[in-house]
């Protein structure tokens, strides 16, 4: 994967390390007592959904509240160790980073769905949700594509298969 590897690996690297902040922060005022967060959070919330015109985090609907505790329960888990997969180049990256972009592009399509599908979503809106369904499908990809760091020439001894003996 060389170099264009390296720049996925980067961008997937400064989204999961927002996500690590933003679901706990922001997504999750939505389901827990606004009374436990500080009026500075509460107040950027109510902002953002003023300014970007979100009707779903306003309205809080079933499937939402769902989907955000999805997020809370497995997505943000996953994030805080796809950021420490690629810090410390564990080898099992690539498995936490298809579960991740599989389970958001499924997130994401619900959501796009209902915005698209209702006519109420703005353009503005629109495109803050959209690229999340981008890194959704590029996370997929990325945990798809196998990055062998060892070399295929030499065989294990011990685990070579061995030719059958003949009975006489």
């Amino acid at each position: 994967m060389g170099a264009f590897g390296k720049l996925i690996d980067a961008i997937l690297f400064l989204y999961f390390a927002l996500m690590v902040f933003i679901p706990p922060l922001f997504d999750a005022q939505t389901v827990l007592p606004k009374q436990i967060y500080p009026a500075i959070l509460t107040d950027l919330n109510r902002n953002y959904i003023a300014d970007f015109g979100d009707y779903l985090l306003a309205e809080e609907p079933h499937f939402l509240v769902g989907l955000i505790w999805h997020e809370l329960v497995l997505l943000w888990p996953l994030s805080i160790a796809n950021v420490y997969a690629i810090l410390a180049g564990k080898s099992w990256f690539g498995t936490t980073c298809l579960l991740y972009g599989a389970s958001v592009v499924t997130s994401m399509s619900a959501v796009l769905g209902e915005m698209i599908g209702s006519g109420k979503a703005s353009e503005k809106l629109l495109m803050m949700y959209v690229p999340f369904m981008g890194i959704g499908i590029l996370a997929t990809l990325r945990g798809l594509v196998s990055r062998s760091t060892k070399s295929t020439g030499s065989v294990d001894k011990r685990s070579a298969v061995k030719p059958r003996r003949k009975l006489a």
